[in-house]
């Protein structure tokens, strides 16, 4: 008797583990000689980047490196002015994860905890805080299955939907962002640079056959001092970037998790016609790294046989990382920061910016619930002309929730929180900052599905039945299907014979007609 399976390759990735350790920094800096001592430290904008990541036994190495940029006020031809100086520090750490081996994919981030820069003396700074690094393991999975057999006229299938989620595969992207910046003429031209930032917001993936096309917006900020004054003065602009790139086996209904990164920023600043420094074009490189996946429907065969030959079949326990959902929130972060000096009254915001994170993450009933940090920096001018500009910096806690039905405690979840825009204006002698940044959530959990791996007719093994009838009474927990395979008949047989009605309640009690009762 021939007999041919046919199979199903199963492949997933599943979490293995992911945690979060403390990269301190401590570090003290000189100021370059051709710069002026340092007064009062106003800024550091601090940013980390993960440079390589290696996956170990049982942990993960990641590097990293720090760029900090240090706004300082100086004391220049008896006036105060604001100058800048830009450090890198390399950073490393081990990250413990139970479990892990060297050919399995990692995820690695970088993140702020807490950052300050405090003058040692006139000619010399110290930065010190601590990063925080997040490390994801993810643990690939592959093996085969039955799904149909063939080519043996009588064998019976019980098949069951069964849902496995599937990753088609990741694309790297690298998208382009060109501004062509001009200062209008009711302000001074540019002197120098003191900070160049670019952000991504509203962003947008859309998946079509063969293809991610990305969609966000760059925001860029330039901080400059004007020429042959103390002036500051921000430009600002947003620039639409969209790529589109190739992917087999992308269908537009499937699901995505995307990451983009600033990885490099070039300025060059050009004169106008009238020979003044009035235009920039800054560029920048955006690196998205999209993750395509979707939930594969299969009908698994969950149990079989043969009313007149005996089949020995094997099954297996796997353990499967099920997607339980993902969504997204927008929240509104508020905040009014008191000036420390109360002598220098705020008049007018210069340039805000900020940073975000997330402390900690919990699922409830049907939602992750999300606290986190927003550091907010805020430059600002003041009414007093030896402190003509002041900074306020401040770590402002938030709390919110995404919805996701069906979440429980006990589940996985995985949380990313962006900025998408931040204001900072003067309000009563304070300065009140208003953030937007939108929460992204996916819950995962784990469950055991047993597989029907392989299926061997026994030798021999032929089922013998005699001509008589057997009358069955129905028990607890019985089933057409158990009742058919234990007197080797088929459930089309037992309906026909027995006129059922609804196959899917066997009354407890109910008397069935078993045609040719089985001998083995």
């Amino acid at each position: 008797m021939a007999m041919e399976l046919l199979k199903e390759n199963i492949e997933y990735e599943q979490l293995l583990g992911e945690r979060t350790v403390d990269s301190v920094i401590k570090e003290e800096y000189v100021i370059p000689d051709i710069q002026p001592d340092v007064k009062k430290i106003l800024m550091l904008d601090a940013k980390p980047n993960i440079t390589n990541k290696q996956v170990m036994q049982n942990k993960v190495y990641v590097e990293g490196q720090i760029k900090c940029n240090v706004l300082y006020l100086a004391n220049a031809d008896d006036t105060s002015e604001v100058y800048n100086v830009v450090y890198t520090k390399d950073f490393s750490n081990y990250i413990e994860i139970s479990g892990t081996e060297t050919d399995m994919n990692c995820t690695a981030e970088g993140f702020i905890e807490h950052m300050e820069c405090v003058i040692v003396n006139e000619r010399k700074i110290a930065i010190e805080g601590i990063i925080q690094i997040e490390a994801s393991v993810y643990k690939k999975y592959e093996f085969e299955v039955i799904k149909d057999i063939e080519d043996l006229e009588d064998v019976q299938l019980l098949k069951n939907p069964s849902s496995v989620d599937k990753v088609v595969g990741v694309v790297q992207g690298e998208l382009i962002s060109k501004a062509h910046m001009q200062v209008p003429m009711d302000k001074p031209q540019i002197g120098k640079v003191l900070k160049c930032e670019v952000t991504v917001h509203k962003k947008d993936v859309k998946l079509s056959e063969g293809k991610v096309e990305i969609e966000a917006f760059t925001h860029i900020s330039l901080l400059y001092k004007a020429a042959a004054s103390r002036e500051l003065c921000c430009l600002e602009d947003d620039m639409f970037i969209s790529d589109e790139f190739d992917l087999d086996g992308v269908e537009y209904f499937m699901d995505n998790c995307t990451e983009f990164r600033v990885d490099d920023i070039e300025y060059e600043i050009k004169e106008d016609d009238l020979g003044e420094n009035r235009i920039v074009d800054i560029e920048a490189l955006v690196k998205a790294e999209t993750k395509v996946m979707y939930k594969s429907d299969i009908d698994m065969i969950e149990d079989a046989y043969s009313p007149t030959r005996m089949l020995k079949m094997e099954k297996k326990n796997y353990e499967l990382n099920v997607m339980l959902g993902q969504n997204m929130n927008e929240i509104i972060i508020k905040e009014n920061i008191e000036p420390e000096d109360k002598l220098a009254k705020p008049t007018e915001v210069i340039m805000s910016s900020g940073e975000i994170c997330i402390t900690d993450k919990k699922i409830v009933e049907d939602k992750v619930v999300i606290e986190g940090l927003l550091n907010a920096d805020v430059m600002y001018k003041t009414d007093n002309e030896e402190k003509y500009v002041s900074m306020v910096s401040e770590e402002i806690p938030f709390t919110c929730s995404v919805e996701i039905p069906g979440a429980k405690i006990d589940m996985m979840c995985d949380a990313k929180v962006y900025i998408e825009n931040v204001e900072g204006f003067v309000e009563a002698n304070t300065i009140a900052v208003k953030a937007v940044a939108s929460v992204h959530a996916r819950v995962n959990y784990v469950t055991h599905k047993e597989f029907l791996v392989d299926v061997i007719p026994v030798e021999d093994g032929v089922i013998k039945k005699k001509a008589s009838i057997v009358i069955y009474v129905a028990q607890d927990g019985d089933t057409l299907w158990k009742i058919a395979k234990k007197y080797c008949t088929t459930v089309d047989d037992l309906v026909k014979i027995n006129e059922v009605e609804n196959l899917e309640n066997i009354m407890v009690g109910q008397k069935l007609i078993i045609p040719g009762r089985a001998i083995i």
